[in-house]
């Protein structure tokens, strides 16, 4: 950044240096024909040059000379404005005109030559990449409501269908509680996915500051595990754990732990009956690294790529399970811990995912060296 803008200033010192020299020649040239006429009037003149007359004569003339080199000026000012101010500006105009009526395709070709230099190309520039933006965001934008919708009308459905079904007088009591019971699973999944939405929003506009606090990480990933033990247990799924002592972080424990609980959730949702989760806490020089490996289906290279977008699903035998938005609410929040998070993973062999975070010692946070 310190580079662009140091060449900036270069060519904005040219550019100032080269209107100098174009005005100092364009006022030479005004002042010396002036100069010329007035000489060259009083030369043929020689009689009456000294006389009043002529010295009225050649002032004249040469009032005259100035008056038509000032119109001459001015007619050439008012071209090169034409041509190197007004089509510029009309063209930038244009494409904010298009951009206000919703074309975020809008874009402006950079000028070429003295006009580009005068600065209007540092405007395209900026414009284009503006536009560029606005059109990442609507298309973000229209992604996001068009999942919202599918994921909120897919619960909504299964709980018509099923209140509808219940409204049999005639039904057995065992199938209406199973109904019951399938109308609160939906009820709860449509309620985790407006918790969720609204957690990632907050997040994404930075509403939610991290409150930072010194604990033991450790402590708090066997709590947020315990939390799934009738998960593990209902599945048969072996929990290994390795979890070094005192490890401490200084960093918002509320935030982190929705980081661990939504990595505990995927692993043991992911992991078939009789397989295993494993949960390792490692220190790697300043960095605290936590580990979550399962043995579940894996991740194929194409959907580890888009992982931890917003309602991705890599895996859609297991999508009534989750909304998708999980993994792009760890990634947000340790992104505003300051941590990096990344996923190895083989089809058919499960996944490993490492999070990283700066670790406390004796008391404070390492800082950057």
């Amino acid at each position: 950044m310190s580079e662009e803008n140091s060449m900036r200033r270069r060519k904005r010192l040219l550019a100032a240096i080269r209107r100098y020299v174009v005005f100092f020649l364009l006022i030479a040239f005004v002042i010396t024909c002036c100069m010329l006429l007035f000489l060259y009037t009083m030369q043929t003149s020689v009689e009456i040059s000294f006389t009043e007359k002529g010295i009225r004569t050649a002032a004249i003339l040469t009032m005259g000379n100035v008056l038509f080199l000032s119109f001459l000026c001015t007619v050439i000012d008012a071209v090169r404005r034409r041509f190197m101010v007004e089509r510029p500006v009309r063209r930038i105009i244009k494409g904010a005109e298009k951009l206000m009526c919703g074309d975020f395709s809008a874009r402006i070709e950079p000028l070429r030559g003295i006009v580009g230099e005068d600065g209007f190309d540092n405007i395209i520039d900026c414009f284009n990449r503006m536009a560029e933006e606005l059109s990442g965001v609507e298309t973000l934008r229209t992604d996001f409501i068009a999942n919202v919708s599918h994921e909120l009308k897919t619960p909504l459905s299964v709980m018509q269908n099923y209140g509808t079904m219940l409204q049999n007088p005639n039904l057995p009591d065992e199938q209406r509680m199973e109904y019951a019971k399938a109308i609160t699973e939906q009820s709860r999944r449509l309620a985790d996915l407006i918790t969720n939405i609204l957690k990632l929003n907050r997040l994404e506009n930075q509403q939610i500051y991290p409150a930072a606090k010194r604990y033991n990480l450790g402590e708090q990933l066997a709590e947020c595990l315990l939390n799934f033990e009738s998960t593990w247990e209902k599945k048969n799924i072996d929990i290994d754990t390795d979890l070094e002592e005192e490890v401490f972080v200084e960093s918002d424990n509320e935030l982190l732990s929705l980081v661990w609980s939504n990595l505990f959730s995927n692993a043991l949702k992911f992991t078939e009956p009789g397989g295993t989760v494993c949960v390792t806490l490692k220190t790697e020089g300043d960095y605290a690294a936590v580990r979550v490996a399962d043995t579940g289906c894996g991740i194929s290279p194409g959907t580890g790529k888009h992982i931890f977008e917003k309602f991705y699903q890599g895996d859609t035998s297991h999508a009534t399970q989750g909304n998708g938005l999980g993994l792009a609410l760890v990634k947000r929040v340790v992104d505003i811990v300051g941590g990096d998070i990344s996923v190895e993973s083989e089809v058919g062999k499960g996944s490993t995912f490492t999070v990283r975070i700066r670790r406390a010692a004796n008391g404070e946070v390492q800082k950057d060296s």
